[in-house]
C-alpha cells in the first residue's frame, strides 16, 4: 500500500489550523494533544467531535498519528516537515540574541580562522541548546608569505604563513638536479603573485600563468612551484574542516529510555564524520537556510534528529563554508532559524 500523499494547497483552512497547532503543542511538550485540549487551545470556536473528524482526516493523510490507543495525536515528520515549510512563522533575531553574538564572535583581529569557526559553533550551540557544527574549507585565510626551505638535495619544507598568523608546512620532493638558488626563485616568484589569495585561488592564478608561459621560470623552478602547490592543495586546499561543539546539550532534559537510544545513535552519528561532511555538503551550493528533518536524510534515520544550517560566504560570494545546530526534531525552528541565518552571515563577514 503506497503512502498516502498530500500538500498544505489542499488543506482547508481549518485543517491547517488543527494541524498547526498539534506540532506547536508537540514542539512545546513532546506529549500528544487531545481534541479537548485542542477545542480550548484554537482561534476558532469548535467542538470536539468536529475537531476529531478533522483529525481523522489528517491522520489518513499521513500527516498526524496516535503513539498509543489514546485519543492524543503527534505530527508524523510529514506533517512536521509540512509544518516547518508553510505553517512556521518565523521572526527575526532578538536584540539581545544580537548583542551576545556580535560581542562574543566579535571583530578580534589576533583570532585565526579556525578560532572565528569554533567560537562561533560554540556561541550557537549555547544559544539554541543544541549541537553546534561548522564546515568549512580548511585554507580559508588569505596567504601573507610562502617559503621553500631546503632540507636535503631531494627535500625541501614548504611554509605557508596565513593573514591571520597562521602557520602551516609541508615537506616536498625536489627534482634531481635542482640548483640550491632555484628556491630562493621560487619562493621571490609565488610570494610575488600569490600574497592575498587564498590556497585555491593561488593554485588557479599560477596554473593560469605556467599554461600560458607568462612566468619567468626555468623547468626545474616550475617543478618546485607545481610541486609546493600540488602538495599543499592536496592536503588542505580540497579538504574540509569540521567542527562540533555541544554534544552534552543534547543529553538535557531526556525523558525515557528511548531519548537516551536516540542521543546514543546520534552520537555514533556524529562520530561518522565522513558522512556530517557529505550532508553538510549539500548545503554550500545552496542560499539560505535549509532544514533536514529525521529520516530524509540517511545519517538521521535512526536517530530522528533535525539539521538547520546555513552557508556563509567570502568576499568573492564564493561560498566557503555552513554553519549550523543538530538537535531533536523538538526544536524550537522559529527561533533557531533566524539565529543560524544570522550567525552565518556573521562569520562571512568576520572572514572577508
Amino acid at each position: 500500500m503506497s503512502e498516502p500523499k498530500t500538500n498544505l494547497a489542499s488543506l482547508n483552512e481549518r485543517s491547517r489550523t488543527i494541524l498547526r497547532r498539534i506540532v506547536e503543542s508537540y514542539l512545546e511538550t513532546g506529549e500528544p494533544v487531545g481534541s479537548r485540549n485542542l477545542a480550548r487551545a484554537l482561534p476558532m470556536a469548535l467542538s470536539p467531535a468536529s475537531i476529531r473528524n478533522v483529525m481523522s482526516d489528517l491522520e489518513q493523510t499521513g500527516l498526524i498519528f496516535a503513539p498509543h490507543t489514546s485519543a492524543g495525536r503527534l505530527p508524523t515528520q510529514m506533517g512536521l516537515r509540512m509544518f516547518v515549510d508553510g505553517l512556521l512563522e518565523v521572526g527575526g533575531i532578538s536584540p539581545e540574541e544580537r548583542r551576545t553574538l556580535e560581542a562574543q564572535i566579535g571583530i578580534k583581529p589576533h583570532n585565526s580562522v579556525d578560532q572565528v569557526l569554533t567560537e562561533a559553533s560554540e556561541l550557537i550551540s549555547g544559544l539554541s541548546h543544541c549541537a553546534g557544527v561548522v564546515l568549512a574549507e580548511k585554507q580559508v585565510s588569505k596567504l601573507k608569505h610562502i617559503e621553500f626551505v631546503p632540507l636535503d638535495p631531494a627535500k625541501a619544507l614548504v611554509v605557508l604563513v596565513g593573514e591571520d598568523q597562521s602557520v602551516e608546512n609541508r615537506v616536498i620532493t625536489l627534482p634531481p638536479g635542482l640548483p640550491p638558488s632555484a628556491l630562493v626563485e621560487a619562493s621571490n616568484y609565488l610570494n610575488a603573485h600569490v600574497r592575498g589569495l587564498t590556497m585555491v585561488e593561488a593554485r588557479a592564478r599560477i596554473e593560469i600563468e605556467l599554461t600560458n608561459a607568462r612566468a619567468e621560470l626555468d623547468e626545474l623552478t616550475q617543478k618546485v612551484v607545481k610541486a609546493g602547490l600540488a602538495e599543499w592543495s592536496g592536503a588542505l586546499g580540497d579538504q574540509k574542516s569540521l567542527i562540533v561543539r555541544g554534544q552534552a546539550n543534547l543529553l538535557k532534559d531526556l525523558t525515557a529510555n528511548e531519548d537516551l537510544e536516540r542521543i546514543r545513535q546520534l552520537f555514533d552519528d556524529l562520530e561518522n564524520k565522513r558522512d556530517l561532511v557529505q550532508l553538510l555538503g549539500l548545503s554550500d551550493t545552496a542560499e539560505g537556510v535549509r532544514i533536514f528533518i529525521g529520516s530524509e536524510n540517511k545519517l538521521f534515520s535512526l536517530s530522528g534528529s533535525s539539521l538547520i544550517v546555513a552557508p556563509f560566504q567570502d568576499t568573492t560570494r564564493k561560498v566557503v563554508g555552513v554553519l549550523g545546530v543538530i538537535g531533536p526534531t523538538r526544536l524550537n525552528y522559529a527561533r533557531i532559524i533566524p539565529m543560524v541565518d544570522y550567525t552565518a552571515k556573521l562569520v562571512g563577514r568576520l572572514l572577508t
